[in-house]
């Protein structure tokens, strides 16, 4: 049997995880299918590539050697479906992805249109969750990508920024601070505030620098959690406190004078948007032509 870019991908996740279970519960295989590639692997080249023990796995002299020459393939085919989606403009198929909330609700949305109009006969699926529960999902293979708000720590993942934001402090309509030419943030901690839930991407940007500046987040008044960032801009809106959200998420607010955008002098919530799934998957062309996508065109025009 003549040596396959498949086989080399299935050794590179059996080296990976260091089990066949493993491996092949990260491929969607079953066990038996993931030894069976091995073994045709092992019988090209005529060697043992993993030493079997029954607690373990061990590469070999010959499989540490192959090893490298693996992950080459896989970053060359990686390569290769991201150069040629330039060129897929009639590729047919299902765009699958988990969003986290500010991402899905806000910002997805208008980019979803210019990418239809390229690429027509793409469908989109999307799930609208928090980040935590993204990373849960793509770990239990239920999720091939997502798109996050905060990056994410973990072994298995490949993560890549993909979009810049910046986080605002959101005041209703009439606020007495918005008549202050400059906020402070101890001039913006008098107030009560509405945050997201732990967990979150939004909030997790704003915990991070408030302690790089050497603010306490916990000492803030906050009076709400909410699941969702429609439901705190309804609350500010209503004048129940203060929150820190995207500016891209009140644009329709903005636009109508409900809500109000302000800095905080000294401090800026800037954060990216990432995209992340696992290191042993190999995406299926749709989403690799959706990430080229957003890596190569001029998104704020729409945003």
């Amino acid at each position: 049997m003549a040596l396959n870019f498949h086989q080399l991908h299935i050794f590179f996740t059996v080296a990976e995880k260091g089990s066949f279970s493993s491996a092949a519960q990260a491929l969607h295989m079953t066990q038996p299918a993931v030894t069976m590639q091995i073994q045709s692997l092992e019988d090209h080249f005529g060697t043992k590539m993993f030493l079997r023990s029954t607690k373990k796995i061990e590469l070999t002299e010959a499989g540490r050697t192959l090893l490298p020459y693996a992950k080459r393939s896989m970053d060359l085919m990686i390569e290769t479906e991201r150069e040629m989606s330039r060129y897929t403009h009639m590729l047919e198929g299902r765009l699958q992805l988990g969003a986290s909330l500010t991402v899905g609700e806000y910002i997805l949305p208008r980019l979803l249109g210019p990418f239809n109009k390229e690429f027509p006969h793409i469908s989109v699926s999307m799930k609208v969750i928090n980040t935590t529960q993204i990373v849960e999902e793509i770990l239990s293979h239920q999720l091939n990508f997502g798109l996050v708000e905060a990056p994410v720590s973990h072994p298995d993942f490949h993560v890549e920024a993909v979009l810049n934001d910046e986080l605002k402090l959101i005041l209703p309509a009439g606020h007495e601070l918005l008549k202050k030419e400059a906020i402070t943030i101890d001039d913006a901690l008098q107030y009560p505030f509405i945050l997201r839930e732990q967990g979150s991407g939004t909030r997790s940007v704003m915990q991070e620098e408030f302690q790089r500046q050497g603010y306490d987040a916990s000492t803030m008044k906050i009076v709400m959690e909410l699941g969702s960032t429609g439901a705190i801009k309804s609350a500010v809106e209503a004048h129940l406190g203060l929150s820190i959200l995207s500016q891209s998420s009140i644009k329709h607010e903005a636009a109508l004078s409900l809500l109000h955008a302000r800095s905080i002098e000294g401090i800026r919530f800037t954060r990216s948007f990432y995209s992340i799934y696992l290191k042993s998957t190999l995406l299926p062309i749709s989403a690799v032509t959706f990430l080229t996508f957003m890596r190569e065109r001029e998104l704020a025009q729409w945003l």
